[in-house]
């Protein structure tokens, strides 16, 4: 698990920025940074460079220097620059030792530099986890990008045809873009949308963010913009359910480093836990973000099942600190991230990284299962199709009466936006007039021919589970120096789930195939607990620890994004709120964060 970062081109890198950009990647990656910096002809140097690999290492695999990033084949003439884990790997290793390579080290980066090196592009076929890859190939003057299937693991490049750069972050790209780092209108907007700024876009103009389950192929030398494929769509397969989940979750226990679980009081954790048990891992120590006195407290719950199937458990009690650490935890977060679930997600991996280095978490279930409530909200008024209805409204577009006529002046599809916690198209609008054009939604993959509940699923799929979910998982956790892995979102299991008969994975309740092999919580009638979701207590956290911020928002956020945000029009959103409108803490929490977040990243409008 690492930060990675580099670049290759005409552009000549100064030392200054390019030890900038690693600099960025450290939080990544505590345990050692390295560069590999070339000057013309790829000759090695400590200068200016046209051509770099950088990397900032968590030392899970093979903790030896001998492991260390940017790793090189035998002939050093293919390098690698890899962030994640794969797993079960080693069946391909001993062909390859067949085939007469030979390894210097245990890691999962060697494996894969000389896969690509044996199997060309389809290397990537061969790999089962999380990951995000460089492969910068000096043989062929190609340089290959690959983002794992699910989205775990984050890539975000800029090229323009003579060059190109990379990082795992848009913060270590910063250095690289130097003056002309810009805000992009359409990225705000959609920040705006969706509380996040979903792939391919970013924050700053001219950086994409590569997507999920796909590859990136760039001639160097030639002029030629990169080639962005798709390697995978799931594909259903049919095998024991039981059999391919155990698999899934003993692999992800492979570490030379400590290993835990994150454990909540629902269905989803309590499976890879259950698992974990059933297949004699019991030594794992179990962790849960917990709120003493409120509603949101799912400690008690984690503790019994913790319990019954034989774990140690730590509490982590949440009580932010929130006017000091704040301005961090949206730094670590990078690009504006809004869910205020992160926070106590922020917290409870800085406590388990004191004792482990390695979690499992039960991410991906609700997608796959169809868990949210959302989705049985929706479907009830699937009827409408692509029917629409505008109906003018003149007061307040952030009231209810605004809502329910707005959702009938969308269709079905793009009405299902309203059921997340960003900003309606109406607020946007109201607080962006002179953009344009402000869409319904910033999705990618639309399903514009898909209907009900496939529909849904669909959008989730590529871009509320990759860019939401696991990229806030993959965030918090590293921002402490621990990996975060998610068994149910092992590809092959994925599949697996895609081939069950609709009676059998969308059941009522949910999940009823998860809970079958649960044994022991089921027993103890631990997973009939109703289900509270990750939320804290936002509302008061606004009117107390963060009320300083909110005064000056409106003028401070017109100035960052050059009046795309109107300076009145946020402060009387936020006037709403603080007179007691007490609906609106997420959206002010929203523009908090992005005022925050656009001084943090230096970006200019």
């Amino acid at each position: 698990m690492c930060g990675i970062g580099g670049f290759v081109g005409e552009r000549v890198i100064d030392p200054g920025s390019w030890r900038a950009m690693l600099a960025a990647l450290k939080v990544r990656g505590p345990d050692a940074q390295k560069a590999m910096v070339w000057g013309a002809d790829f000759t090695e140097t400590t200068g200016p460079g046209t051509a770099g690999l950088l990397h900032a290492r968590l030392s899970i695999r093979d903790p030896r220097p001998e492991a260390d990033q940017p790793m090189a084949n035998t002939q050093q003439d293919i390098w690698i620059c890899f962030n994640g884990e794969v797993y079960g790997y080693e069946a391909d290793r001993e062909e390859l030792r067949r085939q007469g390579y030979t390894f210097r080290t245990t890691s999962d980066t060697e494996f894969i530099l000389y896969a690509y090196e044996a199997w060309g592009d389809a290397f990537v076929e061969r790999l089962r986890g999380m990951f995000a890859i460089v492969i910068l190939d000096l043989r062929r003057k190609r340089l290959i990008a690959v983002r794992d299937r699910l989205g775990l693991k984050p890539l975000l490049y800029t090229a323009d045809g003579k060059n190109f750069a990379f990082a795992s972050t848009l913060h270590a790209l910063i250095p690289y873009l130097g003056a002309k780092a810009r805000i992009a209108p359409a990225a705000l907007d959609a920040y705006l949308a969706h509380r996040y700024v979903p792939a391919p876009l970013s924050l700053a103009q001219g950086v994409r963010r590569l997507e999920n389950g796909a590859s990136l192929v760039w001639e160097f030398g030639q002029g030629r913009a990169p080639e962005v494929r798709r390697y995978w769509d799931p594909r259903p397969r049919h095998g024991d359910f039981r059999e391919t989940l155990d698999r899934a979750i003993g692999l992800r226990t492979a570490s030379d480093r400590p290993v835990g679980i994150f454990l909540s009081g629902g269905i989803d954790s309590a499976v890879v836990a259950s698992s974990l048990v059933r297949q004699g891992y019991a030594n794992i120590t179990a962790f849960t973000a917990t709120f003493p006195g409120t509603p949101y407290d799912e400690g008690p719950q984690a503790a019994r099942m913790a319990k019954a199937l034989g774990l140690t458990h730590r509490a982590v009690p949440v009580e932010p600190r929130l006017a000091e650490d704040l301005d961090r935890i949206v730094a670590d977060l990078d690009e504006p991230f809004a869910d205020p679930s992160a926070l106590p997600l922020w917290y409870l991996a800085r406590a388990a990284t004191a004792e482990v280095k390695v979690v499992l978490g039960g991410d991906g279930g609700d997608e796959l299962f169809a868990g949210y409530k959302r989705y049985r909200q929706h479907l009830r008024s699937r009827w409408r199709g692509s029917f629409t209805l505008p109906l003018p409204y003149d007061g307040p577009p952030w009231e209810r009466p605004a809502r329910w006529r707005e959702e009938l002046g969308l269709t079905w599809q793009e009405a299902y936006v309203l059921r997340f916690s960003g900003l309606s198209p109406a607020v946007r609008r109201y607080l962006q007039p002179d953009l344009p054009a402000v869409p319904p939604v910033h999705w990618r993959d639309f399903p514009s021919d898909q209907k009900g509940l496939a529909a849904l699923l669909a959008i989730d799929f590529a871009n509320y589970l990759p860019e939401y979910i696991l990229r806030k998982g993959d965030l918090c956790t590293m921002a402490h120096g621990l990996e975060l892995r998610a068994p149910l979102l092992d590809h092959r299991f994925v599949e697996l789930v895609t081939a069950l008969p609709a009676r059998r994975r969308f059941t009522n309740p949910t999940k009823a195939r998860l809970v079958e092999t649960c044994r022991v919580c089921q027993d103890e009638g631990l997973l009939t607990a109703k289900k509270r979701g990750f939320s804290p207590p936002l509302n008061r956290w606004l009117r107390n620890d963060l009320s300083a911020r909110l005064p000056g928002l409106g003028a401070r956020l017109a100035a960052a994004t050059n009046g795309q945000l109107h300076a009145g029009r946020v402060d009387t959103l936020v006037a709403a709120y603080t007179g007691g409108f007490d609906k609106l803490a997420e959206p002010v929490y929203q523009l908090l964060v992005l005022d925050i977040a656009l001084r943090s990243l230096g970006l200019a409008a």
